[in-house]
């Protein structure tokens, strides 16, 4: 049992490591792996990926969003967003996903992390926080998967899209690199650079 101290003086609850992390304080990594998820230390929450449970007053609590991406992908590039935000942009959007989308550089599809679906997408590029302009580019470069009146959304979007600051959001268009949200935006884009230039 005495072999399990060195791993278990490295866990912290609600950290989630890698079991390439964790085999640098045990050598018989796979047999203290499945002791310390058998005394209920560790959770696997996926293939190579486990977490330290979190007691609260309410009982365990899950690992953070950012905890289980990062560990899972091994890289803190990514940004995660959540469709629901686009309820806030004010474009008639209203349904509610349970999936956030996790935009990075080396995976691509719906998985499951702890129980809880990601949808990941491969992207070159991404800005590294959410804004509102990002959101407003991200929701016209979706538009074909919400489940929303997509005609009436991306019409009130481009009206939006007029309201916000030029600058800002070119930048997020040029970040996100959609050439579909590009032409949507140009004339948009082109009115506000028009009035700068008279």
């Amino acid at each position: 049992m005495s072999a399990l101290n060195p791993l278990r003086k490295h866990l912290r609850p609600g950290q989630v490591y890698r079991r390439k992390e964790l085999a640098r304080w045990s050598k018989a990594v796979d047999r203290h792996l499945a002791q310390l998820v058998e005394e209920g230390r560790l959770e696997k929450v996926s293939g190579g990926l486990y977490m330290v449970p979190r007691e609260t007053r309410f009982g365990k609590a899950a690992a953070a969003d950012e905890e289980l991406v990062g560990a899972f992908l091994g890289d803190d590039r990514y940004l995660l967003v959540s469709p629901n935000a686009y309820n806030g942009l004010g474009v008639g959007t209203t349904q509610l996903y349970n999936a956030p989308v996790v935009y990075n550089r080396k995976r691509h599809g719906r998985l499951d992390l702890d129980g809880r679906p990601y949808e990941f997408r491969r992207r070159m590029s991404f800005p590294k926080t959410v804004s509102a302009e990002f959101l407003l580019v991200d929701l016209l470069h979706n538009l074909d998967r919400l489940a929303e009146d997509t005609d009436a959304v991306r019409e009130r979007a481009l009206a939006r899209a007029a309201e916000m600051d030029a600058t800002r959001l070119s930048k997020a268009v040029h970040d996100y690199d959609s050439a579909r949200v590009r032409r949507l935006l140009a004339p948009v884009l082109e009115d506000d650079n028009a009035g700068l230039a008279a």
